[in-house]
């Protein structure tokens, strides 16, 4: 394959941030819009300046252009921008200060009342509402979306950051935000300029033969692949002021303590009693 040696440069110096040293992945295709996506690391620091006038109807737009299941469109976003309501929606995250820095939280929503409400001024039973397979339609529709605003952001040099622990009480964001029955908050994302003091890195990932396989299952070298990842994040963790330790250990510790969860093993009663049967 012709690849310019600038290119070349780039896709190489793109894959051993992603996979570390040792990975052998191919050097592929190769665009501005690859090495975008191939950039992305989390930022949990933000300055407080403002994002540019009508930032959010773009990330909107890029968001709606996501893929969405039968085009239901069974999600919804609330924008935060309220310094007290990012506070207290902090507090729900265990006082994650990025929530407050940040001048943008969105919070992304499993959202089956609208649909819901068309049913009841058309006269329809929305028979299908019920079930498990809605609800996981509308949570990954909003993944899907905010996926999109993420990559749109950051192609705008803007940082961001995921916030699951909009878990961790869902009553409580349903309470700050207003929801009304059938309306989840899936996660949050915190959208700004990062701090000039940051540290952010391009965390490595998993080798692919690690988890894309051909025609069935498996790999038979599972524990050297992960070995060897263990080693990429233990340096990972060194380089970046943490504890040096492995991947394997910080899955064990996150799944294998009930504690790890944060209260989100309370999650099937809290969304049946949020308007969601999950039949």
């Amino acid at each position: 394959m012709n690849i310019e040696k600038g290119n070349f440069l780039q896709q190489q110096d793109a894959l051993v941030k992603r996979y570390g040293k040792d990975e052998t992945s191919k050097l592929g295709p190769w665009n501005d819009a690859i090495s975008l996506l191939l950039s992305h690391k989390s930022v949990r620091s933000y300055k407080p300046d403002a994002l540019p006038e009508d930032t959010l109807e773009t990330l909107l737009a890029a968001a709606q252009s996501a893929a969405t299941s039968s085009n239901l469109q069974l999600w919804s976003v609330i924008a935060i921008t309220d310094p007290d309501k990012k506070t207290e929606l902090a507090k729900v995250a265990g006082n994650q200060k990025h929530i407050e820095q940040c001048p943008l939280f969105l919070v992304w929503l499993a959202d089956l009342s609208r649909n819901q409400r068309m049913g009841k001024e058309e006269a329809v039973e929305m028979e299908v509402m019920p079930f498990v397979e809605t609800f996981l339609v509308a949570a990954i529709d909003a993944a899907l979306a905010a996926q999109n605003a993420v990559v749109a952001a950051e192609s705008l040099d803007l940082s961001t950051v995921y916030i699951g622990a909009m878990r961790n009480d869902p009553k409580r964001v349903a309470e700050l935000l207003e929801l009304p029955s059938e309306v989840f908050g899936v996660f949050g994302l915190c959208v700004g300029y990062a701090s000039h003091d940051v540290r952010a890195e391009v965390k490595p990932r998993l080798p692919q033969a690690a988890i894309a396989f051909h025609e069935v299952y498996g790999n038979p070298e599972e524990q050297s692949l992960r070995a060897n990842y263990d080693k990429e994040m233990t340096k990972f963790s060194e380089r970046n002021e943490m504890v040096a330790d492995t991947w394997t250990n910080k899955v064990l510790g996150r799944m294998g303590k009930l504690s790890g969860m944060s209260g989100r093993e309370k999650l099937m009663g809290i969304l049946n009693s949020m308007g969601f049967p999950l039949r």
